[in-house]
């Protein structure tokens, strides 16, 4: 699938932490949350982050998905399938990326999801629970999609996750 003229890329990815977000077992994944997220902001084709409280070293782990705790998401919007790669495949995102299971379950279903928006559009977490609901229950359409529904993505390609990671 290509971009549509005037939209965007919002993308979901959730998890749930094998531990609270104060235990030790998480502890280096939350102190590189800053560092990441702020890294995210400022590459090239950066839109919009949903954000947390702005406590130092939480990202938006407030936002408890289905009254759980450890139960955490991310959802922004990029430019572009290849604005979003760039930073998902070649800043240091990655090497947290590649040790996920370090920190968080094996879900064993889709924690990652990918729709198109309308430039200016900032999505809602339950906007973005649905198009992963979607996804989960219909596999990729054009409503929501993984990496290999998108043609120009290229790098996934290359560098995507193992398949423990993408579970």
């Amino acid at each position: 699938m290509n971009q549509p003229p005037g939209h965007h890329l919002a993308e979901l990815n959730v998890g749930r932490l094998l531990a609270p977000t104060d235990d030790p077992r998480v502890a280096e994944f939350m102190a590189a949350l800053d560092r990441v997220n702020g890294l995210g902001k400022r590459m090239p084709g950066f839109v919009w982050m949903m954000e947390g409280s702005g406590e130092p070293g939480t990202g938006n782990t407030e936002a408890k998905l289905d009254g759980d705790p450890q139960y955490v998401s991310n959802l922004t919007v990029w430019e572009s399938v290849e604005t979003l790669e760039a930073f998902v495949w070649n800043t240091v995102h990655r090497a947290f990326y590649e040790r996920r299971q370090q920190w968080f379950e094996v879900l064993g279903q889709m924690h990652f999801v990918m729709w198109w928006v309308p430039a200016g559009h900032k999505p809602t977490l339950d906007e973005a629970l649905a198009r992963l609901e979607h996804l989960r229950a219909k596999s990729d359409s054009d409503q929501a999609f993984g990496w290999k529904h998108l043609q120009d993505a290229r790098l996934w390609r290359t560098h995507g996750c193992t398949q423990v990671a993408a579970e």
